[in-house]
């Protein structure tokens, strides 16, 4: 028997589409709503079209809710631009149905940190366009929140891996690529420490800042495998694929030249600092408070490999 309060979630991309299932699985009643109608979506789930960045169409869409998820995300090329929007639409929508906001985060907030590990009370400091579109739609939230308009959450996460993860540093470049047995282009030190989220223990721990008032009015790291470096990842890719996989460093000066004609290579660029120091989230506050179970970094590699691998063979038939 399902929960009867609605837990709305918006985006049905790598994270949203993977707490859609959570919820689901948990027994909770769940809304996915999105532009356009995703098909990873299961069968019986509730979906409902809307542009988020629209706040009527978002608040319309959310009607009910006692939970609102902000799992959305822009183009990496415009993302200064189009994300403030959506995020004032779902914002309004939570503060028109009154509804809890959870709101998924990364971490360009922080800035470089100068290798020191990432804890919820580092100051706001970025120094890069997209960090600093962070760090203002971060203290939008923080002021709605303060001025009695909405309660909400914040929960953050590093880079993020998984089955269906295309956008990030271990995405479509990396696992397709070393499934193919070819060499992963890497900007930075691939030996340091390096954080990274997988997407399943992701979406569980939003679902508990969904589900625990505790939670209310903070942010949160949420936790997940084991941090190690890129090259230890790079390591337990090949011993499951059987086969090995090189790393082939890009220089930043190079990327910075890609950066010139390619707005995409332009965002990394500016965002390899992220890989040229220790990247290390420390997930500490969320374990201590609301403690929990996460994916061993050996099987979440594991399930991540096969999945690529499955596709790989598919896209042969």
């Amino acid at each position: 028997m399902k929960d009867t309060a609605l837990h709305v979630v918006f985006g049905t991309g790598q994270v949203g589409s993977a707490l859609v299932e959570h919820l689901d699985r948990l027994g909770v009643q769940v809304r996915a709503v999105s532009r356009h109608r995703p098909v990873r979506l299961r069968d019986g789930i509730d979906w409902r079209p809307a542009d988020a960045s629209n706040p009527q169409e978002a608040s319309e869409a959310a009607k009910g809710a006692t939970v609102i998820y902000q799992c959305l995300n822009a183009s990496y090329t415009a993302w200064p631009k189009l994300f403030p929007p959506l995020q004032h639409g779902v914002l309004t929508a939570a503060e028109r149905n009154d509804s809890l906001l959870v709101s998924f985060e990364n971490v360009y907030g922080y800035g470089p940190t100068g290798g020191r590990r990432m804890t919820e009370d580092l100051p706001l400091a970025a120094t890069t366009v997209m960090g600093r579109t962070r760090v203002a739609m971060t203290r939008l939230l923080m002021s709605a929140s303060a001025e009695g308009r909405v309660r909400m959450t914040i929960g953050r996460a590093a880079d993020l891996f998984g089955p269906g993860v295309t956008e990030s540093a271990l995405g479509k470049q990396f696992f397709p690529t070393a499934v193919a047995g070819k060499k992963v282009d890497f900007i930075g030190d691939p030996d340091l420490l390096h954080t990274y989220s997988y997407v399943p223990d992701v979406a569980a721990g939003l679902a508990v800042l969904g589900t625990d008032d505790r939670a209310q009015g903070q942010a949160w790291h949420l936790p997940g495998p084991e941090t190690v470096s890129t090259r230890e990842i790079v390591d337990i890719v090949e011993e499951r694929l059987g086969h090995p996989v090189g790393i082939r460093v890009m220089p930043r000066v190079a990327v910075r030249a890609l950066g010139l004609v390619n707005p995409m290579m332009r965002g990394l660029a500016e965002m390899a600092y992220e890989f040229e120091e220790p990247f290390v989230l420390d997930t500490t506050k969320f374990r201590t408070m609301f403690g929990g179970q996460t994916t061993p970094l050996n099987e979440a590699i594991a399930t991540t490999v096969d999945a690529f691998q499955r596709s790989a063979e598919l896209a042969k038939t």
